[in-house]
């Protein structure tokens, strides 16, 4: 079983190592946050290290999802995106250091008595895809539920009960069918764009944690975003334009998510024995008729979803 402690120090130890390697400065540094990666600002320089700990566990190819995510971020930074940028004290990486994936991200003071209002972040979503439609960079085809939730039943095998790895499996099938569909537009997406990850800075919003970028259709950032929070989705959708489809039409999509939340959890849990209860929550969930998208279910998963920060 991993242990956070342990996974965190070697966060810290292995960022500080190679910002050292590239003459950067750093004293006392301080852990921001430590869920699916630990984030690290590095004292003296304006610079955060986001390091690979949980996610690493998890996706074997770290490394490729941290270089979509620098290179996303980068071409976003270039156009005067409202984007945290990749800093620019050091390569912005991906480094390894001690077997872990590691980027380097300017640090952004964020405004703790600012919370963006449901409209405000609906039209920042808007910005984003707007800014990201002529991004030239190759990508994987979103959402990514529906690349990464076999891999991960897979590595589940013995430790979900077999009734609950078919169900999940059907559902994966059943949406795959549904959302796959090649007449659809798609574009860049963030990939995993909920509130979490829309950083309210002194007089502006910043996206940051593009980790999970794709091509696929906007659906799949707009059910990102509307299946976390309680509040505001319709303000959000209005804000987004009249392009955004309904809380109806996005249904299948937002069951993507939980579907991909549900599973990463069940994954997690394998590291993680804290998560186990969590996991079980979440599963029994699939396993009655109502199974999908709840107002309960929508409302609840925002402590445990892939966001990392």
């Amino acid at each position: 079983m991993a242990n956070p402690g342990d996974l965190t120090a070697r966060a810290v130890a292995a960022a500080v190592a190679v910002a050292a390697e590239h003459g950067l400065r750093t004293a006392e540094p301080a852990v921001l946050a430590a869920r699916s990666n630990v984030l690290v600002h590095l004292g003296l320089a304006p610079v955060v290290a986001r390091v690979a700990s949980t996610t690493a566990l998890l996706r074997p190819d770290v490394r490729s999802w941290f270089e979509r995510e620098i290179a996303l971020a980068g071409f976003l930074a270039g156009r005067g995106a409202a984007v945290v940028p990749p800093a620019d004290e050091l390569p912005p990486g991906p480094h390894e250091r001690d077997g872990l994936a590691i980027t380097f991200w300017r640090r952004v003071e964020p405004d703790p008595d600012r919370r963006p209002t449901a409209g405000e972040a609906g039209k920042a979503l808007r910005d984003l895809h707007e800014a990201l439609r002529d991004f030239p960079g190759d990508l994987p085809r979103l959402p990514c539920a529906l690349i990464e939730v076999p891999r991960l039943l897979d590595s589940l095998e013995g430790t979900l009960a077999p009734d609950d790895l078919a169900r999940l499996r059907d559902v994966h099938q059943r949406l795959a069918e549904t959302l796959l569909d090649a007449r659809r537009p798609v574009q860049a997406l963030h990939g995993d764009a909920h509130v979490g990850n829309l950083l309210a800075a002194p007089g502006r919003l910043l996206w940051n944690d593009f980790e999970d970028t794709g091509y696929g259709p906007v659906e799949w950032d707009l059910a990102c975003f509307c299946w976390t929070p309680p509040w505001g989705r319709e303000a959000a959708l209005a804000a987004y334009g009249p392009e955004a489809p309904s809380l109806e039409e996005l249904a299948p999509w937002l069951e993507a998510r939980e579907l991909q939340g549900t599973v990463w959890l069940a994954a997690k849990a394998r590291f993680f024995p804290e998560s186990r209860e969590r996991a079980e929550e979440f599963l029994a969930r699939w396993r009655t008729p109502e199974a999908g998208t709840s107002e309960t279910k929508k409302s609840e998963g925002r402590d445990f979803l892939v966001p990392a920060e």
